[in-house]
């Protein structure tokens, strides 16, 4: 049953029932470093996002109250249209809420290691636009939020590691400091094949470039996924929790609306030519601690995704290249995702 919150969102944001053409879509991203057996850097990330049906217009649907279109048509220069505005457009708004916390290597000293990364939080809520067709998915997405210890990251972790029975981290007093976020990505997803094998055994390559820019960091990225199995679902990709990866809510072939199953292998890749990470160059205005970071950082994933009746659940083991000068080694990491429609 959906928390009364959210039926109040439904209803504000939903154009008539005569324009959805998808289901509401669920999906809850889990990200932690001791799936790799480790407690460090990038240690812990979560999010919740919800990806409506499809509606008519951003701005002139007649059901969407008159703030929300205020709203939307001061972001009227980002909207994401698909390349071939001859194809059939679909359009999606999403919502989502978040948090993820960074750590040094060393848990129990209390001092600032200068050869290590800042502890930091960065807590936020984001509101996004997606517009798809058959092959392509252009994404718009605005985070805001706040680093610092008002993001509750020692809070959340110090919880954890309670009910874990796990040494706390000593150094959370030397967090950066509360600071407003603001973050703006776009992301361009484009289906360049998707091809049958045998029977439903099929595989399908996804491309994706973008960027972002904000305070909390300013980046361009780019990469794909390769995906082979069983029922491939018919969306844009096993994305690991990072900004802009959210994909739109399944299409007419996918077979959770079909009350099928799916099973397939995917691996991915992104690579970023990074200009600002708030997380290594520490506070825009105030003093606090940072590390010297490298500007071009990589992610590989490898995993599995199930699909069965309205669920998808996928695994992912990820590694990441070296972030900062002085970091000793390479990070790895487990994504877990949950996704429902109905």
């Amino acid at each position: 049953m959906k928390p009364q919150y959210l039926q109040l969102l439904i209803a504000l944001t939903l154009s008539s029932t005569s324009a959805v053409a998808a289901p509401w879509t669920h999906n809850l991203y889990f990200e932690n470093d001791l799936f790799a057996d480790t407690d460090q850097s990038y240690t812990n990330g979560i999010r919740l996002a919800w990806v409506s049906p499809d509606i008519d217009t951003y701005l002139y649907d007649p059901e969407l109250p008159s703030w929300l279109r205020e709203v939307n048509y001061w972001f009227t220069p980002l909207y994401p249209d698909p390349e071939n505005s001859k194809d059939n457009i679909h359009r999606n708004l999403v919502f989502t809420i978040g948090q993820q916390m960074y750590t040094p290597e060393d848990p129990d000293r209390t001092t600032i290691d200068p050869n290590d990364r800042p502890y930091a939080g960065w807590l936020y809520a984001g509101f996004g636009y997606h517009a798809k067709t058959q092959n392509t998915l252009n994404s718009v997405e605005v985070n805001l939020g706040v680093v610092g210890p008002a993001a509750f990251a020692q809070e959340a972790q110090d919880l954890v590691h309670r009910t874990r029975g796990i040494d706390l981290f000593q150094g959370w007093d030397n967090q950066l400091k509360n600071e407003p976020g603001f973050q703006v990505v776009w992301e361009h997803k484009h289906r360049l094949s998707k091809r049958p094998i045998y029977g439903r055994l099929s595989y399908d390559f996804i491309t994706h470039y973008g960027g972002s820019l904000g305070n909390v960091a300013t980046y361009a990225n780019t990469g794909a996924e390769l995906r082979f199995g069983f029922r491939l679902p018919d969306d844009f990709g096993t994305s690991a929790l990072r900004p802009g990866g959210d994909n739109s809510a399944p299409g007419n072939e996918d077979p959770r609306l079909r009350k099928g199953w799916g099973l397939h292998a995917f691996a991915s890749f992104d690579g970023r030519l990074v200009l600002q990470n708030i997380f290594l160059d520490g506070n825009s205005y105030q003093d606090s601690h940072s590390v010297s970071k490298k500007h071009i950082v990589a992610d590989a994933a490898i995993g599995v995704a199930g699909v069965y009746n309205k669920w998808k659940v996928s695994f992912a083991r990820v590694y990441r290249t070296k972030e900062f000068e002085t970091q000793l080694d390479a990070q790895s990491y487990g994504s877990l995702t949950v996704s429902y429609s109905y």
